[in-house]
């Protein structure tokens, strides 16, 4: 029995990268980028996507027809939507702090990082085997989500896996365990990694180009998807 999934990352409302955060539109920019990108999708049959505007308007660039799916949503901020990461840090420096190292924290009371992971987790046990390729528009706080899921880490370490917009996030099930290969779409050239999780909990990771090669336990490699 096999699931097969990839994730598309919108650009867009990452705290890692974006100094404001929430549902904003795109710019043109980003939209180019994308449609360039068409001709990398993989072949697939249904596609779904988060309700934002900006995976909505993703997924027209891409030309790809995609059913709206509540539970790839973001992670709800609450009341630090619309705001910048730099006012946010300078007024509730005590806030911000504990929402980057505590999992649990929900400063602004919206959705800690945790239950984003839950729900990402239960979504993707939803997904039904030998059913083809499927093609998730989302946001990068969602595919760090599944990739914490996929790999068994520790909701610590989120904030710890960097998901690129336009990036590509493969996960493939099959005998109880998940496959996941890591890839940029968008036109230019990009680090490629491919990580498999065996039974006994450890992570295999060759990156394209670079050439190098190595094994190494679930920690050292999300430190590795990070670079």
């Amino acid at each position: 029995m096999t699931i097969r999934l990839t994730f598309l990352c919108t650009p867009g409302g990452d705290a890692t990268r974006d100094p404001l955060l929430g549902d904003v539109p795109l710019s043109e920019r980003s939209l180019r980028i994308a449609a360039a990108a068409v001709p990398a999708l993989p072949p697939h049959g249904l596609a779904v996507r988060a309700p934002s505007i900006r995976c909505s308007q993703i997924t027209d660039a891409l030309g790809l027809v995609a059913v709206s799916e509540p539970a790839l949503r973001d992670l709800d901020l609450g009341r630090w939507c619309g705001r910048t990461v730099d006012d946010i840090a300078a007024t509730e420096p005590d806030g911000f702090t504990s929402w980057l190292t505590d999992p649990d924290a929900a400063p602004h009371g919206g959705e800690s990082v945790r239950r984003l992971c839950r729900r990402t987790a239960d979504w993707l046990s939803t997904a039904a085997p030998d059913s083809g390729h499927t093609v998730a528009i989302t946001e990068a706080a969602v595919i760090r989500a599944a990739l914490i899921h996929a790999l068994a880490a520790p909701a610590r370490a989120f904030w710890h896996l960097a998901v690129p917009p336009l990036s590509a996030v493969s996960l493939t099930r099959q005998g109880g365990c998940w496959d996941i290969r890591l890839a940029d779409i968008s036109p230019r050239e990009g680090q490629r990694m491919l990580l498999s999780r065996s039974g006994d909990g450890c992570t295999s990771a060759e990156a394209h180009p670079g050439g190098w090669k190595r094994s190494s336990p679930v920690r050292e490699t999300i430190f590795a998807a990070g670079r």
